[in-house]
């Protein structure tokens, strides 16, 4: 490869600079992924290996260079196991991508008004929820550990399951399409305990929870207040109204880009939606 310029006895090429930025890049983007956790000082540590690595091999130390090899080899195990929340955080972040989506569709059609009418009766009752839906990779290990049901979504279904006499009420009931693959579904729990200065009860915790983990948009009913929220990418939203709440979940499903308050209140204007929003 052609040689750009030499630094004492290293020679650099364009080959050894796209390299050196790619590197950079990734670890940038690690940095950015695990910044403010405790796993933070752990990779400030494997950087320091590494360099110290780097510097042995150009010295030729032989010793030294050979214990930090060995190290590095117990690194990678080591990194696996450390940061197998920030790795698991990293895939999703990367399945959540629109180069992703192009191979994952949803077909949602219809979806979001069932589950908007759904949420509100149920709220009405009192009646508590939690439906996930699942918006491009599916979640099998969750499904499965839950009661396979495989049937299409419909409004009469959904409050069977979640009436509270039912032996399927507890847990999640996962959606994917227009198929609620399974009910009484365990989700983990957040490590958030709050949300603006309020207490979150465990069916709160798990919608929040499984968004963090996965590309999915949870719908939350409480059966203490019967107020309505929903759970997407980690960020919790509560005391939605059922317009609110349908408008939500379409521009969540459909990839529209309007996001936040402003967006969802464009799209509930554009569909005529009634001014009685906060009922």
């Amino acid at each position: 490869m052609f040689e750009l310029f030499k630094v004492g006895f290293i020679s650099i090429s364009f080959l050894d600079i796209i390299d050196i930025a790619l590197v950079s890049i990734i670890f940038y983007k690690l940095y950015t992924v695990i910044r403010g956790t405790i796993a933070a000082q752990i990779f400030y540590g494997l950087l320091l290996v590494l360099f110290l690595s780097f510097v042995a091999q150009a010295a030729n130390f032989k010793a030294i260079g050979w214990l930090l090899k060995l190290i590095s080899e117990v690194w990678v195990i080591a990194f696996i196991i450390l940061f197998q929340p920030e790795i698991r955080r990293l895939l999703v972040l990367l399945g959540r991508s629109p180069v992703m989506k192009l191979f994952f569709k949803s077909d949602v059609s219809g979806v979001a008004d069932i589950i908007a009418d759904t949420a509100y009766e149920l709220a009405q009752h009192q009646h508590g929820a939690l439906i996930v839906l699942v918006k491009s990779v599916g979640i099998r290990g969750i499904t499965e550990t839950g009661e396979q049901i495989n049937s299409k979504v419909s409004k009469s279904l959904l409050r069977s399951i979640f009436f509270p006499r039912s032996p399927l009420h507890d847990g999640a009931v996962i959606i994917k399409n227009d198929v609620i693959e399974a009910a009484r579904c365990t989700l983990p729990l957040s490590s958030e305990t709050h949300h603006d200065g309020i207490a979150l009860g465990m069916r709160h915790r798990a919608g929040l929870g499984i968004s963090e983990q996965a590309d999915v948009v949870c719908v939350i009913v409480s059966e203490e207040s019967g107020s309505i929220s929903i759970a997407e990418n980690g960020k919790l939203k509560r005391g939605l109204s059922k317009d609110i709440l349908r408008s939500t979940l379409k521009a969540s499903l459909k990839g529209t880009k309007e996001r936040g308050i402003k967006g969802i209140l464009k799209h509930i204007r554009k569909n005529n939606f009634s001014n009685d929003l906060y009922s």
